[in-house]
């Protein structure tokens, strides 16, 4: 049995984590600081779940407070990997208020590497994001791609902690995986995205808000093959990143037509304007996550689109309530 430390354990990537790696027989300290980034109430559904759950253990703090290094260490347990996938998220939000960022996506990095380092902890794994390559990236995107031009706050931020995990690494041998997502959706996913959206927008009869032209696409990656893949990465690998990202493409007009086709109701939609802060496209190159992981991505869109579905319409009597801006 191992013992990790998840950061934002109570979020869409971090519960199921969680719940895979406890079901493996670890066990889990889980962080999060169970913000209002999004409609508290999908975290606290997440929180619930797990806290039934033996093995895993709740710490309700903010990661990019100092202070937390010295509450993990009293601990006083041997931890061995330090899972870190508690950020502020959202490209468009960054641009509002980019200083939320900086402070949970860069120094909250920079506080679990300092546990690392303080508690001879010898793996660490980052979240980043296939939003930090930029605005015409070659597609598939490979992780050499170039991620020095980033088009918005969160996407810098991300770049920034991938920065200091690899210091940290070069200077304290600590072994690194960055791994950057694509579009993550599943059942309980992050209510500001699209993905969730539209399933309740459409199941419940409201306007569906396009920004631009429905045209822009998206490598839509289903959360169980996400969360496979973080605990393949935690074998030793030196300091890699790599990209994690769906197999098939679809763009959102396409994405509308499949919900409308697996709920049977036909969409309202409502075209805008486009949003500056957003990528048009985004496809990953994922041969370096198969060839040093092991991994692919497993779950067919229609399938996991069901899956989020079928999930909303049992949780249908507080999910239709869940805000989505």
């Amino acid at each position: 049995m191992s013992n990790y430390v998840i950061t934002g354990a109570a979020g869409f990537i971090g519960s199921r984590v969680s719940e895979m790696l406890i079901g493996q027989g670890h066990s889990v300290v889980g962080i999060d600081n169970m913000n209002d980034a999004y409609d508290p109430r999908m975290k606290e559904y997440r929180l619930k779940k797990l806290q039934t759950l033996a093995g895993f253990n709740f710490l309700r703090k903010d990661i990019s407070e100092k202070s937390i290094v010295d509450t993990l260490k009293r601990f006083n347990v041997p931890f061995d990997g330090v899972i870190n996938l508690a950020a502020r998220a959202g490209v468009r939000y960054s641009v509002e208020n980019p200083w939320a960022f900086v402070e949970s996506n860069v120094t909250g990095t920079l506080n679990m590497l300092e546990l690392c380092k303080q508690t001879d902890c010898k793996k660490f794994i980052l979240a980043s994001t296939s939003s930090i390559y930029g605005e015409n990236p070659i597609y598939p995107t490979p992780e050499t791609a170039s991620s020095s031009e980033p088009m918005q706050p969160y996407a810098a931020s991300k770049k920034g902690a991938e920065a200091l995990a690899h210091s940290y690494h070069h200077l304290y041998g600590i072994d690194t995986t960055v791994l950057r997502f694509f579009t993550v959706y599943g059942p309980a996913g992050r209510p500001d995205l699209a993905m969730f959206r539209f399933v309740q927008w459409i199941i419940e009869g409201r306007p569906v808000k396009v920004n631009g032209d429905g045209k822009q696409s998206r490598g839509f990656t289903y959360i169980d093959d996400i969360a496979r893949g973080i605990i393949a990465a935690l074998k030793p690998v030196g300091h890699e990143i790599i990209n994690l990202g769906g197999h098939e493409v679809v763009t959102i007009n396409g994405l509308i037509e499949m919900i409308e086709e697996l709920t049977g109701i036909q969409a309202n939609i409502e075209y805008g304007p486009p949003n500056l802060a957003d990528m048009f496209m985004n496809q990953a190159d994922v041969s370096k996550a198969r060839d040093l992981l092991g991994w692919k991505p497993q779950v067919k869109l229609r399938e996991g689109l069901m899956n989020l579905i079928n999930w909303y319409k049992a949780e249908r009597s507080w999910a239709d309530k869940v805000l989505t801006p």
